[in-house]
């Protein structure tokens, strides 16, 4: 049996009502499970929101918990994305530090380094905005504190799979949902 305590990435599509989200997030503090990362936003359909979760479990508990969402009625699908085929990225909006003239091209420059975009420029401020994994917003940010960072906030991984592989009913693989099967 497999005991170790890794990231699991879970997709989940559910109504786009209110409630919805606190229904979801109480499942998992009732639990004793932390949400490590979440973000949520409505899908093509309008009446259909989608909620990337991650969090840190064993395969066993990460297994429990998708088939306790699967149980809510708001919920209509719960996928767990494997780390080989899922791509997850995460918005970072960073405000440093730019008295100089000096200090703003090196901010500049690292943010030329890292492909973000300067979003706002004041006379004593640069604000940017970093798209990426974990390790590229960690990297960006470690190199800015030493300017001063003055403000800081992450909106959440978002993710999907790569390729044909999507949380539609049409392309789950055969099995995918077997309760009780190591599939999860």
């Amino acid at each position: 049996m497999n005991t170790s305590i890794t990231r699991h990435t879970l997709a989940v599509l559910v109504d786009n009502e209110a409630g919805v989200l606190s229904r979801v997030a109480r499942l998992f503090s009732g639990k004793g499970y932390n949400i490590e990362s979440l973000a949520v936003g409505t899908t093509h359909d309008p009446a259909v929101s989608r909620i990337t979760i991650e969090v840190i479990t064993d395969e066993r508990q990460a297994r429990l918990i998708c088939n306790q969402l699967r149980k809510l009625i708001c919920v209509h699908s719960v996928k767990r994305l494997s780390s080989e085929r899922a791509i997850r990225r995460e918005l970072v909006l960073i405000k440093v530090s730019a008295p100089t003239h000096e200090v703003r091209n090196e901010v500049i420059q690292i943010a030329n380094i890292f492909r973000s975009s300067i979003i706002d420029v004041s006379t004593g401020t640069i604000t940017l905005a970093v798209i990426g994994d974990d390790s590229k917003a960690e990297a960006i940010q470690n190199l800015l504190s030493e300017f001063g960072i003055l403000e800081l906030v992450r909106t959440g991984t978002v993710a999907l799979e790569r390729g044909q592989y999507t949380i539609d009913e049409q392309t789950k693989e055969k099995g995918e949902f077997d309760y009780g099967k190591n599939v999860l």
